[in-house]
């Protein structure tokens, strides 16, 4: 299991320095969730902000857009320093030419669902993926409660994955913690995002450490 801390849950005064702090805790991506206030209810940040903390450190930028028309934005973000961009299904961007604008920059593509998005909805996308990401959450807040109903899903996506023999990761974000990280693991997860269970813990890299040994 690789664990991916969701900088949404971080203290934004700090940035730099949380992301310093998630990297001696030990994660191995560091997931940067961008929000317009329009796809979903909140703004975050965007490239001009994940170019300056790029330099931080130099684990995986996992960049989940969470914006209506992600491929008017595909270049900003590969310049400003990410490696995997992920964007909605549901958005309105044409779906294959943004994959194919984010693989021609040399980044790593992946789609993302939301809960009421069915998992057939990757399917024909999935020969281009590096990554499919399952939202235990509705997407837009941090802190809310981890949906177990969604883990169907990732079994579907995996199996999938397993009979077209594509090394496809699968990604799972939304109120993730030791509760509940190895019935995501045996669902068929592969990276975790974990947010307040890794920010607010006294101990980050105990806690990044314990979800880990919970999956072996």
């Amino acid at each position: 299991m690789l664990i991916a801390p969701s900088l949404l849950s971080c203290d934004f005064s700090k940035f730099g320095k949380e992301i310093e702090r998630m990297d001696l805790a030990g994660a191995d991506y560091m997931h940067l969730d961008v929000m317009d206030g329009h796809f979903v209810p909140n703004i975050t940040f965007g490239a001009p902000v994940i170019k300056y903390v790029r330099s931080f450190t130099d684990k995986v930028f996992d960049v989940h857009l969470m914006i209506s028309e992600p491929l008017k934005y595909i270049d900003d973000f590969c310049d400003a320093g990410a490696d995997i961009i992920t964007f909605h299904v549901e958005c309105d961007s044409h779906i294959e030419q943004t994959i194919d604008k984010i693989i021609s920059r040399g980044v790593k593509a992946g789609l993302v669902i939301k809960p009421n998005t069915p998992a057939s909805a990757v399917f024909p996308y999935l020969d281009k993926l590096s990554m499919v990401l399952v939202m235990t959450v509705e997407p837009g807040f941090g802190g809310q409660s981890f949906m177990a109903d969604m883990l169907p899903k990732v079994k579907e996506i995996k199996e999938e994955i397993n009979r077209r023999g594509l090394n496809v990761l699968i990604q799972a974000d939304g109120g993730i913690g030791t509760g509940n990280i190895k019935a995501c693991a045996e669902a068929g997860v592969d990276v975790a995002v974990a947010g307040t269970s890794v920010f607010k813990a006294p101990d980050p890299k105990k806690a990044i450490e314990e979800m880990k040994n919970l999956c072996k």
